[in-house]
């Protein structure tokens, strides 16, 4: 949102940045996104746009892997990861070339900050929302699975689901490449599982330990990474899916993780907090290269109506995606009932891929059809080439910006 604040309003407007974390500090691995919001980064930054795509990695194969059966594959998808160190340097250059104040290892109380609008991006246990949980109708929802975030020092381009069958129960891996040769290796499993194995009573690098045991097969001689940060004695966490009634209360407004969580199966957390920004400056300068003058943050009679439309128009976007992505925390609740059933894999991968229900008899023949070599080749040649139509699209339309 600093970012493009400066970029609306012609440099005109003050940003500040308040960063809880020290420069350079992070601590998760990588995240993902797709071609939506690589389109949407050119068409709202055509200089920040280009830089984000340079340091992405393309990742253009998934495989499904079902204790001892061969990997299934699932074709047509493909995905772009960046670390997030990596993106935090892309988006803090970018801000401090415009002239954004950015504080680092500062965080801050809504008392202490004297502004027109203040963004709390501050994370799933947000200090500014916390104090007004009433009157933001915040509900916070846990999941019942266990999970870790880890990362390995694997540097493969294949995005790989890994379900292994222990004495105590199932035990699933979810590994995707970045852009720095590490990848995200997050470990997930039922309550019971979890309780059964001792992991919730093992000291946190024996467990670590364990699962790298288990896994060997996908991860080879690629050695599991603790958190970055350092390791908590207990790593294993809950999912907590936030929600909330309003995400605006005055000139305080809520964003990103802040104002909804979405299960990590779905990998959408980074993507919509920064899709809310867009929502955001949208609302407050019209979008990029609107001609009509902007309400501003600055602007006290536009300024409410300005909110109460960002409000309102990201709620009704992001509502369906919390609702998809609890039917797929709820799939992976479940999970080890279904696999213990499983005889054929390629139909418990279909289920996977399906797993929020959006996908038609088409998708599910293509899926049959992409187990067969010579058709997988195909399929893929197809979606190379769709990417890179929509790719030069994408930068033909910064080059006619550039001539304007």
């Amino acid at each position: 949102m600093a970012i493009l604040a400066k970029l609306r309003s012609g440099g005109r407007d003050e940003v500040t940045v308040h960063e809880r974390n020290p420069a350079g500090e992070t601590h998760g691995f990588a995240v993902t996104f797709g071609e939506d919001l690589l389109d949407e980064a050119f068409r709202n930054d055509p200089e920040g746009g280009p830089a984000l795509r340079r340091v992405a990695r393309l990742w253009n194969a998934q495989q499904i892997r079902v204790g001892d059966h061969r990997p299934v594959h699932v074709g047509g998808k493909y995905g772009y990861s960046i670390a997030r160190v990596e993106l935090l340097d892309v988006l803090a250059r970018r801000a401090e070339q415009l002239g954004v104040d950015v504080r680092y290892g500062e965080p801050t109380e809504r008392a202490d900050v004297d502004a027109d609008v203040v963004v709390a991006a501050d994370g799933v246990s947000s200090r500014l929302r916390t104090g007004r949980a009433d009157h933001f109708g915040t509900t916070v929802t846990e999941g019942s699975n266990r999970y870790v975030w880890l990362g390995a020092d694997s540097d493969s381009d294949t995005f790989v689901w890994d379900f292994q069958r222990t004495d105590a129960g199932w035990v699933w891996i979810h590994l995707y490449p970045s852009s720095n040769g590490l990848s995200t290796c997050i470990v997930e499993c039922e309550p019971d599982t979890w309780t059964g194995l001792g992991l919730d009573a093992l000291p946190a690098r024996e467990g670590i330990r364990m699962i790298q045991s288990l896994f060997s097969r996908t991860l080879g001689e690629n050695r599991l990474i603790e958190p970055l940060g350092g390791i908590a004695e207990n790593p294993w966490l809950r999912f907590r899916e936030v929600r909330n009634r309003t995400w605006r209360d005055g000139d305080l407004v809520l964003a990103g993780d802040a104002a909804h969580t979405t299960h990590f199966g779905i990998g959408s957390g980074t993507v919509l907090a920064m899709q809310d920004s867009m929502g955001l400056a949208d609302a407050l300068y019209g979008g990029p290269g609107d001609p009509r003058e902007p309400a501003g943050p600055n602007r006290a009679d536009g300024r409410g109506a300005a909110l109460a439309a960002y409000d309102a128009r990201r709620r009704a976007v992001v509502t369906p995606v919390q609702d998809a992505a609890r039917r797929n925390m709820h799939f992976f609740e479940q999970a080890g009932r279904q696999l213990d059933r499983v005889e054929d894999p390629v139909e418990f991968a279909w289920s996977l891929t399906d797993r929020r229900g959006d996908m038609g008899r088409i998708h599910y023949q293509l899926h049959k059809a992409t187990q067969i070599g010579p058709l997988r080749q195909v399929r893929r040649g197809l979606t190379t080439a769709r990417r890179v139509r929509r790719a030069a699209l994408r930068e033909g339309g910064r080059a006619q910006r550039d001539t304007d």
